[in-house]
């Protein structure tokens, strides 16, 4: 049986792999489609419309319970756990095969909450003009944030994608995620969820919001703003040109060129 819930201004449609006989029987991860709107408002199979927390309430359950999500952002789709639960961070490393000394970001649901990870060094305007969005913002790291998130670097990069539901997650788990690409390391990032279908099985909820963006697959663009007064481009990404422009001109940050 599929159930239809609305969520924002879309509706997520949760499949449980344990019931539908079409889905490989190894293959135990629950696929959250968020559906696209009609012209007259979402669209869906039957006028029964169950309240949107159920499903956001049982993806916080699954990231509260340490486990691993994969989910969309305005970029490319990315992995999640809670930032602040160690047993979460190395699944994540071990779910990619990822180095254990390439940092993961966080990933907050609003401004405000920088300021509690990070030491924020910068004009709260300038956040605001590149929050939310395809940025992420690296800042030294507060005593608050997880000491066994990155713990060989006193920085840490900040999110805020500009994806309705993703945000709403956040805000209901109140704390930060900790969020990367959902690929296997050094392989291509994923616009859609059948490209990285391999992880699924590892994976406690997959959401589905079909395929992301211009399918660049570049990624935000990480910029470090730990010095004051200066930046520097950690990774150009996908909004690079607006990004440097906007820190050069409107804030006059030099670019930091010291390694």
């Amino acid at each position: 049986m599929n159930l239809i819930v609305y969520v924002g201004k879309g509706i997520v449609k949760l499949r449980s792999a344990y019931s539908s006989a079409t889905m490989c029987k190894e293959l135990k991860t629950n696929v959250l489609h968020l559906l696209p709107q009609t012209s007259n408002g979402p669209s869906a199979e039957h006028d029964s419309r169950p309240d949107g927390a159920e499903v956001l309430a049982a993806t916080v359950k699954a990231l509260k319970d340490g486990l691993v999500v994969a989910v969309p952002t305005d970029t490319i789709y990315g992995l999640a756990c809670l930032a602040q639960h160690h047993d979460a961070i190395k699944k994540v490393y071990d779910i990619k095969g990822r180095n254990g000394q390439k940092p993961l970001a966080i990933c907050v649901g609003e401004i405000q909450e920088i300021y509690k990870y990070c030491e924020v060094k910068v004009k709260e305007e300038l956040l605001a003009d590149l929050l939310p969005g395809p940025v992420t913002l690296v800042f030294e790291r507060s005593e608050v944030l997880n000491k066994d998130l990155n713990p060989f670097t006193p920085l840490v990069g900040v999110r805020i994608p500009d994806h309705g539901f993703l945000r709403r997650l956040c805000q209901m788990c109140e704390e930060p995620l900790a969020l990367t690409s959902a690929n296997i390391s050094s392989q291509t990032s994923t616009v859609a969820v059948h490209e990285f279908q391999d992880l699924w099985p590892r994976l406690a909820l997959v959401v589905d919001d079909g395929p992301i963006g211009d399918q660049n697959r570049l990624g935000s663009t990480v910029v470090d703003l730990s010095v004051l007064g200066k930046y520097r481009v950690i990774r150009p990404g996908c909004a690079f040109s607006s990004t440097v422009d906007l820190l050069q001109r409107k804030y006059g940050l030099c670019e930091d060129t010291i390694e």
